[in-house]
């Protein structure tokens, strides 16, 4: 019956299927423990794969370029620093510059008569202050993203331009597609398009600093020690840091590329805002000079575009370009940050847009120091930087003023010559007395007054150059000083006006009139 051969047939079917499932099993497990290797082997692929590039965008894509980006900046004799980060279509960060506008940038800077430096020219006007032509900027990207190779370099291809890129070394090839890949690095060398230099090797992350759990830069900052309760020790942070450097140099060059000469801060945090203390900070500036030619940052503490006064100090000021930057808008920025001769500035108080307002009013314009404007109530002082990044190498200039609305000791103006250097020189005048206060490091100065006919108002002029400040009142000599042992550079700078008012009455002094020369 097939009823009863329906049971004698089973024990043979299981005993041919035995075989195969032992293959099966085999094959399985074959594929578990190939796993591993073949995630492994397509990592390393994908880490060291070379990404295809991108196109560069049909010309006039640049939207708020407008006609604003045929205007011409003034040639100024020292390159303009441009700081970015990627290129490429993330919009969600400000810091990713769109293929189209980055195209039209380049665009308008050749159409305007730029030239891009290479590393080697830059360093070279750091040491010799003198550049291939007029007009020129140092295209500088920060991290070594891989909208550097997808998407910049086949825009910088198209106008013939050059750029560096600071790589965090210790991040090459990691979480791709974010990063460059070392053979795209290869490719950009190749080109003559790039250069590479240092953003550190795997220092360019932030991490407590202190016990309440604070982030900062571990850079700029001694990092807390959770497992210890404490911070590190100045020894302990020096060498981290000298080691993180030094990687981050070998790591370059053992992958076939020049040392650098060149170092961008981390996040352009600045030294006066970390935990170290005046001494860390001179042993972290020491290691930095002893490796690099200059520093980079968008952060400085007083300005210093690209130029002598910048390069006694090792340290360049650049112009950082956001998603928000047209073609237009980086003009207008070149146009301030580009050097001005005393010559040119003329009658600085006719020219509004060139003030940069300080103190207690975020008002624009010296409009305050002339008295064509009040300031704010409870407001006790006013002050206002000339063209602070166009004046910052100046070092022979005079300016005449006249001054009124002086009135005893309750008010008084002032002038500051070699602003924003290291050592300033601070003229006050009030009705009846003048003084010059000088400024130097770790609180270091001097202070020199004379007698003047009590007046209203009083003639100033002051003559600046390289090694004095000669004052005189109403025609007369009234003081002067001597400058020290220091670079000539180190105490360049343009100049500020102030204004104060410290009586009841309210009665605020002004600038009628300023003349450079």
């Amino acid at each position: 019956m097939k009823s009863d051969d329906c049971p004698a047939t089973l024990p043979r079917r299981s005993r041919d299927v035995r075989p195969l499932l032992r293959a099966a099993l085999g094959l399985l497990t074959a594929a578990v423990v190939a796993l591993p290797f073949t995630v492994a082997w397509q990592y390393d692929a994908l880490r060291r794969a070379v990404a295809e590039q991108t196109a560069p965008p049909l010309p006039g894509g640049d939207s708020g370029a407008g006609a604003d980006a045929k205007a011409t900046p003034p040639a100024g004799s020292a390159p303009v620093v441009l700081a970015y980060h990627d290129i490429g279509p993330d919009d969600r960060s400000r810091y990713t510059v769109s293929l189209e506008h980055f195209d039209a940038q380049l665009r308008a800077l050749r159409d305007a008569g730029y030239r891009t430096l290479s590393t080697r020219e830059f360093t070279d006007f750091l040491r010799t202050a003198r550049t291939p032509q007029p007009r020129t900027v140092y295209l500088t990207f920060d991290d070594g993203t891989h909208g550097l190779w997808t998407h910049a370099d086949p825009v910088l291809a198209r106008y013939g331009m050059k750029a560096a890129a600071y790589l965090i070394t210790g991040q090459v090839g990691t979480h791709r597609p974010y990063y460059l890949s070392w053979p795209e690095i290869e490719r950009m060398a190749r080109s003559g398009r790039w250069d590479f230099q240092a953003h550190t090797h795997l220092s360019h992350e932030r991490a407590a600093v202190d016990a309440a759990g604070h982030e900062r830069s571990v850079f700029t900052n001694r990092r807390w020690l959770a497992d210890e309760g404490r911070a590190e020790t100045p020894d302990e942070y020096r060498r981290r840091i000298a080691a993180d450097l030094d990687r981050s140099a070998r790591t370059l060059v053992r992958h076939g590329l020049p040392r650098p000469r060149l170092f961008a801060y981390p996040f352009s945090e600045r030294l006066d805002e970390s935990n170290l203390g005046a001494r860390d900070a001179e042993a972290l500036r020491s290691a930095l000079r002893q490796r690099f030619t200059a520093t980079l940052t968008n952060s400085a503490a007083r300005p210093s575009p690209a130029g002598p006064r910048a390069a006694a100090v090792g340290e360049v000021q650049r112009l950082e370009v956001t998603r928000d930057t047209t073609a237009a808008g980086l003009l207008r920025e070149l146009a301030r940050w580009d050097p001005v001769a005393p010559r040119d500035a003329g009658r600085p108080l006719s020219h509004p847009a060139h003030w940069q307002t300080t103190g207690a009013s975020e008002q624009a314009g010296p409009g305050m120091l002339t008295g064509d404007s009040r300031p704010p109530d409870g407001t006790a002082y006013v002050s206002a930087d000339y063209r602070p990044l166009a004046t910052a190498d100046w070092t022979d200039y005079r300016l005449r003023a006249t001054v009124g609305g002086l009135h005893g000791t309750s008010n008084g103006v002032g002038i500051t010559v070699g602003a924003g250097s290291d050592h300033p020189v601070s003229l006050s005048v009030g009705h009846h007395t003048a003084s010059l206060t000088t400024d130097g490091p770790a609180g270091t100065g001097d202070r020199r007054s004379c007698r003047l006919d009590p007046s209203a108002t009083h003639r100033i002029a002051v003559l600046v150059t390289p090694r004095q400040v000669r004052v005189s009142v109403d025609g007369k000599t009234c003081t002067a000083f001597r400058a020290g042992r220091w670079r000539v550079a180190e105490g360049a700078g343009g100049f500020s006006l102030n204004v104060r008012n410290d009586g009841p009455e309210r009665q605020w002094p002004r600038f009628t009139s300023l003349q450079v020369e």
